[in-house]
């Protein structure tokens, strides 16, 4: 019998990249509270939500291996989330104008039935190009990020807003760094080659 396969997420960009790994799996959306803690590093703020929510759906799923992932923008030390609205996210893209911002992407595999959980953070960096808000105002209302970490799709138009990335899993950038996830799955006894 093959071991069901479950993605913790609502996020069409996680079930896509997902996808491209052409495996046989459900997604669920779990109910976890997202909120920052105080002074949490991102590194540890995404970990601490990928783990929180692959553990609420194989809770559910308790003979499921279980994929959870989260993913924050950092600006000078600051998180930024999704922008929810086209000022909030005119906002964040002129801050971050000819500067650079680390995303800090995390996945969790788990396995309750044995015992397998595995947690991994896979950082990433795009440096943006100087743009008037004309530009920016164009972009936004092509693409409407307003759901994405930095307010941009970096598979889409939003490359057109960055003069350079640097990162080892460009997958990592769009929110399931693949080359990690592979690891992951085939060491909790997931065939993916």
């Amino acid at each position: 019998m093959q071991t069901k396969l479950i993605l913790a997420s609502s996020s069409p960009f996680r079930k896509q990249l997902l996808g491209r790994l052409r495996l046989d799996y459900e997604c669920h959306s779990p109910d976890v509270d997202e909120s920052v803690l105080a002074g949490e590093q991102a590194g540890h703020y995404v970990c601490r939500l990928a783990e929180a929510k692959a553990r609420v759906v194989a809770q559910q799923n308790p003979q499921a291996v279980v994929i959870g992932s989260d993913q924050c923008a950092l600006l000078e030390d600051r998180i930024l989330g999704k922008p929810g609205s086209h000022e909030i996210a005119m906002q964040q893209l002129r801050r971050v104008q000819g500067k650079s911002m680390m995303f800090h992407t995390a996945v969790c595999v788990m396995s309750l039935a044995t015992g397998f959980v595995a947690v991994e953070e896979v950082p990433f960096t795009v440096e943006f190009r100087e743009l008037s808000d004309q530009q920016l105002d164009h972009y936004l209302r092509v693409e409407q990020p307003y759901q994405c970490a930095g307010s941009f799709k970096a598979e889409g138009y939003g490359s057109v807003l960055f003069s350079r990335m640097h990162g080892d899993d460009p997958s990592a950038l769009i929110g399931l760094p693949l080359f990690k996830l592979t690891q992951m799955l085939e060491a909790a006894g997931i065939e993916v080659v």
